[in-house]
């Protein structure tokens, strides 16, 4: 057993858990502490900023996605080598599916099989002594959840922290400390949320500023103080599988989310990533046995892609021999046009009869849980996979027939989502779906 941890998760999103992770992250690093990151839920950006504040690889952990055994192997990931793992929350401590116990996807999933006492970020703008009710409930709600106390965050002058900590005293729940409210502290957003870390102008400056943050406002001593828990040794052949020996993995600004457990699953395996980049024009390397296109921002880099020739004519090469598969973005790249934000249409690569746009934005948003129609470089025809959708692409073209779809698909919930998803022709697959594991039948 290892990676004693804390859990900073919030009431509801948009409350600040990243900004407080990475400060939290950034200090603890500079007092020489091995501090690892993890992110709950499938978030793919979160963990990108993770690993540039603490100096080593973040992963996700996810209670509904993930069986036991890639949960546990995952998480021995994070605990490896750590003296704490500070896990970041997603949306609200207690927001899930509706699922059997200790299979929602909630944070409070993770907190409770792991034993990471929960670090409560409390956005108190327009608020006072109420805060202390919407702690006071959170601390009530799941009985398998400690509290090991809040942050303050969003504090408008040192009246209101009075006002606020006053109502928290009332009901016993310690402070961990405050952070005042600074419009500088936020990172800039796009439409996927954070813009990515590999692209984020002064990254390291900022994190450095959020390390000032968390020395000066936060209790470092009382938060290593309440870490605990811990994570049991993982038994071998836990993580996800490689695709092939030698794969070919599209790695820029605009290829970029792919789950680290995966990345890790393969590595563990054997199997050795060779990175390229679609952008500076460059095509998979011939002598690697699978190629793999990442989710990403193609939508914001169409013109560049579209003229790309040594990527494209380099991806039609390798799939005339070799599997090829491509997530979200990649599906799109994979296809005949992408249609950019202006409506100007761009060729891609045509190796599925797929249009997309971005033109008319609609979110799509949710778990999916897809039986395979077919072999694929996947897994064999019937096999479940669970994934996730997080996109504003739309497909317009027809949907997929069914000698070419890739699977069948429901949400989280098992409802039939009335219609096939992804394409497969010849050794070319792809959808909409980024996955996160293999699920037994």
């Amino acid at each position: 057993m290892s990676g004693r941890g804390i859990l900073v998760a919030a009431p509801r999103s948009s409350s600040g858990k990243t900004t407080v992770t990475l400060a939290l992250m950034r200090a603890l690093r500079r007092r020489g502490v091995a501090v690892r990151g993890a992110k709950c839920g499938p978030d793919y950006i979160d963990p990108a900023f993770h690993e540039a504040a603490t100096g080593h690889p973040s992963v996700n952990l996810d209670s509904f996605a993930m069986n036991d055994a890639l949960l546990d192997a995952t998480a021995a990931l994070a605990a490896r080598d750590a003296g704490i793992v500070v896990a970041e929350g997603s949306m609200g401590l207690h927001d899930g599916i509706v699922a059997g116990a200790g299979r929602t996807g909630a944070n409070a999933d993770i907190a409770a099989r792991y034993g990471w006492p929960v670090v409560l970020v409390l956005d108190v703008s327009g608020a006072a002594q109420s805060a202390a009710a919407v702690a006071l409930g959170c601390r009530a709600y799941d009985p398998r959840v400690r509290l090991a106390g809040v942050v303050l965050n969003k504090v408008a002058s040192a009246r209101h922290r009075r006002l606020v900590e006053d109502g928290l005293r009332r009901v016993g729940i310690p402070i961990l400390g405050a952070i005042m409210r600074d419009a500088g502290l936020i990172l800039p957003e796009r439409h996927l949320g954070l813009v990515q870390a590999r692209e984020t102008s002064g990254l390291e400056e900022r994190l450095d500023r959020l390390g000032d943050l968390a020395e000066a406002g936060l209790d470092l001593d009382a938060i290593l103080a309440c870490a605990g828990g811990g994570v049991p040794d993982a038994a071998p052949g836990g993580l996800p599988s490689p695709p092939g020996q030698r794969v070919a993995v599209a790695s820029d600004a605009a290829f970029s989310f792919l789950y680290p457990h995966m990345a890790a699953g393969w590595r563990e395996a054997g199997a050795e990533l060779v990175p390229f980049s679609p952008l500076a024009d460059e095509a998979p390397a011939e002598d690697c046995d699978a190629c793999w296109l990442p989710g990403g921002y193609p939508e914001l880099h169409a013109g560049r892609l579209a003229a790309a020739g040594r990527f494209l004519d380099g991806l039609r090469r390798f799939a005339r021999t070799r599997p090829l598969h491509g997530e979200c973005g990649g599906y799109m790249v994979l296809g005949e046009s992408l249609e950019d934000a202006e409506g100007v249409g761009h060729a891609m690569a045509g190796l599925l009869p797929v249009a997309t746009s971005y033109r008319s934005r609609r979110l799509h948003l949710g778990y999916r849980v897809a039986t395979l129609a077919a072999d694929c470089v996947l897994g064999r025809a019937g096999a479940r996979l669970v994934g996730h959708e997080f996109h504003y692409a739309s497909e317009t073209s027809p949907p997929p027939a069914e000698d070419v779809a890739l699977a069948q698909v429901t949400d989280a919930e098992g409802a039939a989502l009335g219609r096939r998803a992804g394409h497969r022709v010849g050794r070319v697959t792809g959808s909409f779906f980024h996955l996160i594991a293999a699920r037994a039948a």
